[in-house]
């Protein structure tokens, strides 16, 4: 029960979107249209949130903004490309790939490749170092047999 309970009070937060009831469009299909992009665009405060789902008075005023390029008769896509280019490609949560992005979109297979090649490298050390510890020379076994022979006196 309280797992079940403790699951519930996680979640709640994000079972709530931020719209307040004075930010909704009358015309549903208006309104609709500013979600589906709201909840493309990156809260500029929050960084891992839409501005739909988030709090912060930055992410009101760029939901307000989208409302009123709707009303003003933009497309969605016009829309867009007016945050783009006065916030730069950051502000979208699914940034498109292209050359100012590329560091973007590739770090995280470089960190994976890096990190990969690390562990690789830690492993192969590892190993070697244990089979240089297993075997010994034949002037070590040699020495080893004295010192044994010396002790048995």
């Amino acid at each position: 029960m309280r797992f079940v309970l403790a699951l519930y009070l996680a979640l709640l937060p994000s079972l709530s979107l931020a719209v307040q009831p004075d930010e909704l469009l009358a015309d549903p299909k208006l309104e609709e249209r500013a979600r589906e992009i709201s909840s493309e665009l990156r809260c500029l405060v929050c960084q891992n949130q839409s501005i739909d789902d988030s709090d912060a008075g930055l992410a009101r005023d760029l939901r307000l903004l989208v409302r009123e390029r709707l009303k003003a008769g933009d497309s969605n896509i016009q829309v867009r490309d007016y945050l783009v280019e006065r916030y730069g490609d950051f502000i979208l949560l699914k940034p498109p790939f292209k050359n100012e992005t590329l560091l973007l979109w590739l770090t995280p297979f470089a960190v994976l490749l890096v990190g990969g090649g690390a562990l690789f490298a830690m492993a192969q050390r590892r190993r070697r170092d244990s089979e240089v510890e297993a075997s010994l020379s034949e002037t070590d076994e040699a020495r080893l047999k004295t010192l044994l022979e010396q002790d048995g006196r």
